[in-house]
């Protein structure tokens, strides 16, 4: 496995040079003490990993020069988007974002549902989780993390391409997740808030062409179901 002492992350990277962003400067130049010519690995957040030698040591703007391409990992072959209502106890659905990037997640949207307690959530700080976890577990694919929106204009705005899937506990035929789901696809899931989803929502779910699933035996709370879905997912493409 690669071992990395410090991974950094720059979306604003080229073949050639890449600029940090005021905190991951700061970090650099303030907190690692790093100087001028000094070298450290680099993330595109593309799948790129990058060699990088440190042209200008600014704590706002750290320019680095990329010496070269060590790993360049290709996207997988499938791609999950879980949209979840966020829990009202924040430092749950914080927990759910770290360890769903952990399972390289590719997209989270965060939706407010009829029986949702929180309604709204700080986009930056999830980012935030996001990133370190993404540079904790050594993935170097940065997910797209979607502002909160309403139940019924996130079924308004949907994908085309995505295979889509509803977990709730309401009545009605429920297929196991891991026995439905085809590998190398595009998939959505629907994970509800902690009193579920209501009647009318499954079913404007179903007309929009969700297909009713379960996570298995076990009644989860919204963040386990989130991860369960995401392991569920990985399983199929194993």
């Amino acid at each position: 496995m690669l071992k990395l002492s410090q991974l950094f992350y720059s979306p604003q990277t080229t073949h050639q040079q890449a600029i940090l962003s005021e905190e991951e400067s700061r970090h650099c130049v303030k907190v690692l003490r790093m100087k001028k010519n000094d070298e450290l690995h680099l993330t595109d957040g593309k799948g790129n990993l990058f060699l990088a030698k440190i042209a200008e040591p600014h704590h706002k703007k750290c320019v680095l020069d990329i010496v070269r391409t060590i790993e360049q990992t290709p996207a997988p072959l499938y791609h999950i988007h879980v949209a979840i209502a966020p829990t009202k106890n924040i430092d749950r659905i914080e927990w759910f974002v770290e360890k769903s990037v952990e399972f390289g997640i590719q997209q989270i949207s965060f939706v407010q549902c009829n029986r949702s307690e929180r309604k709204q959530v700080k986009l930056p700080r999830i980012q935030k989780i996001a990133l370190s976890a993404m540079k904790q577990s050594l993935k170097f694919f940065m997910p797209q993390i979607n502002e909160m929106v309403s139940f019924k204009s996130f079924m308004a705005n949907l994908t085309p391409d995505e295979t889509r899937y509803v977990a709730h506990l309401n009545e009605g035929e429920r297929v196991f997740l891991k026995d439905v789901a085809q590998k190398h696809q595009k998939y959505c899931i629907l994970i509800g808030p902690e009193g579920d989803f209501t009647p009318d929502e499954v079913t404007l779910a179903l007309n929009n062409e969700f297909k009713a699933v379960s996570l298995g035996n076990s009644r989860l709370r919204t963040e386990t179901a989130g991860i369960a879905a995401c392991h569920l997912l990985n399983i199929v493409n194993e």
